[in-house]
């Protein structure tokens, strides 16, 4: 049996799956953000088994800027994604590099915000989500970056919980790709429960 399908719909439909039956849950819950849903989506159980893994990082890498030199997202859920993506990107030639940005500069050494090998000033970097919900997580990383003096023009993430993020990126001057919407991944976990 083959690790991943062959066809890219088939990644995509697998990953939706995987997500809908282990990252997704029906119920009354309080989000990072303060709000209160009745849909939780916590990535961590397929971002860190190794054929989710292999999913996402196979349809993310489509998603990243031919020019960027590395991806980058804030700890601990991008972690992964960011290794994954790199590692990838190493297997077809592509130099692409990962870097983790911390939720606290280093409070030793260089004080850094960002781990992993620097690329030079002005680079293009794309970051990485697993959720995205106001888009809090991701801006913070963003603002960390472009201060760091490198350029980020788009955020990828697994799923857009549509609650504003979008918004959020497009007034920061961001794009946003999402692999799939909140709604997506709820359809789904419904359609596996009949």
């Amino acid at each position: 049996m083959t690790l991943l399908p062959e066809t890219k719909e088939t990644y995509k439909d697998r990953l939706l799956s995987m997500l809908a039956s282990d990252a997704y849950r029906f119920g009354d819950f309080s989000l990072a953000s303060g709000r209160k849903s009745n849909h939780y989506v916590n990535c961590k159980p397929v971002s860190l088994s190794g054929v989710g893994l292999e999913l996402i990082s196979h349809l993310f890498l489509g998603h990243i800027e031919e020019e960027a030199l590395a991806v980058a997202g804030l700890t601990l859920g991008a972690d992964p994604l960011v290794s994954a993506v790199a590692l990838k990107a190493s297997q077809i030639d592509r130099q692409l590099d990962g870097l983790i940005v911390r939720k606290e500069a280093k409070g030793h050494g260089t004080g850094s915000w960002l781990e992993g090998p620097i690329p030079p000033l002005g680079s293009l970097v794309t970051v990485l989500e697993d959720v995205v919900t106001t888009g809090g997580s991701s801006l913070k990383a963003v603002k960390k970056i472009r201060e760091a003096g490198f350029l980020v023009n788009r955020v990828v993430t697994i799923v857009d919980r549509q609650e504003g993020a979008e918004l959020a990126m497009k007034n920061a001057g961001l794009e946003l790709v999402s692999l799939f919407l909140l709604k997506e991944v709820a359809v789904r976990a419904d359609s596996l429960l009949k």
